[in-house]
């Protein structure tokens, strides 16, 4: 074997490299990017205080190298977070993808069906990414009526089950289901207040630490 010669510029080229690539081998740190209506933009919060800001924190207290991209949209439905999903993917390359899309699907009237389709087919496309899964459900008031509020919540854990994706059953458990179901929303009685915030991370962290074990 040829022996070789390495001088002091050789040593300060390695050690740059190896800081930008990092260990050899190491996998690299995940990125969770979350797509999401309202409940995930902040509205009518301060900004930094809403449940994903909460989780940027959270992360650091775990010691868990991890960045989030908070791709979220007020008003978002089902179809249109199908349609930004492929350009998000390319993009920031997520290793994690938290889908909190629906609620204004049901608001909105729109054939459950046509959001059960978007929801799987966003899932299946963040898969093929190389990306795991982890979808957020929402219920509706019986208002709506028993048959739909049933298919409704049950769409979520659906689309998760035949996909093998994470499922968080009820985003706003605990914060729309209390005593006094209005305690702890704005004005609007729709977008929760920013007390509410830690318990919704509450709901969503149990399932999404999961998937990034």
């Amino acid at each position: 074997m040829r022996a070789v010669s390495w001088n002091r510029r050789d040593f300060i080229a390695a050690g740059v490299a190896g800081a930008i690539v990092g260990p050899l081998g190491a996998a690299p740190a995940p990125v969770i990017l979350v797509v999401g209506d309202s409940l995930s933009a902040e509205y009518g919060l301060k900004r930094g205080t809403g449940w994903v800001a909460l989780l940027e924190q959270k992360l650091r207290q775990e010691k868990i190298a991890a960045s989030v991209v908070n791709a979220s949209s007020s008003g978002d439905t089902t179809s249109g977070g199908r349609s930004r999903l492929p350009a998000l993917l390319r993009r920031h390359k997520p290793t994690h993808v938290v889908i909190e899309l629906g609620g204004n699907d049901a608001l909105r009237g729109l054939p459950l069906q046509g959001s059960e389709d978007n929801l799987s087919q966003m899932t299946q496309a963040a898969q093929r990414a190389g990306a795991k899964v982890l979808l957020v459900g929402m219920q509706v008031p019986p208002n709506y009526g028993g048959d739909y509020a049933r298919r409704f919540s049950g769409m979520f854990e659906k689309v998760a089950g035949r996909h093998k994706a994470g499922v968080v059953p009820f985003f706003l458990r605990g914060v729309a289901d209390g005593a006094e179901p209005t305690a702890l929303f704005q004005a609007d009685r729709i977008h929760p207040k920013e007390e509410a915030q830690a318990r919704m991370l509450d709901n969503v962290w149990p399932e999404l630490r999961k998937l990034l074990k």
